[in-house]
């Protein structure tokens, strides 16, 4: 079953959209956006002998960030489990 939001053309404006549909946009952008930022932030301060394959291409793949998948990619697969 689609969720109102999913239902609704293309051309739609925001002015259109009810307030459900506003939060739930602004949410999942906020969420996804915070998924790049500490991915790469992660990316940023990891040495490279803790992440599997090149930074750069962990970077790419951040970059693809639909429903921050790109971003949990990242957290799931490109780090290494640390011993302590």
């Amino acid at each position: 079953m689609k969720s109102p939001a999913m239902s609704l053309p293309r051309g739609v404006s925001w002015r259109e959209r009810t307030s459900g549909q506003r939060l739930r946009i602004i949410l999942q952008a906020g969420i996804q956006l915070g998924l790049l930022v500490a991915a790469l932030y992660d990316l940023r301060k990891r040495p490279a002998d803790q992440i599997r394959g090149p930074k750069r291409i962990w970077t790419l793949v951040c970059g693809v960030n639909y429903l921050g998948l790109g971003p949990m990619a990242y957290f799931f697969f490109g780090r290494r489990r640390t011993r302590h």
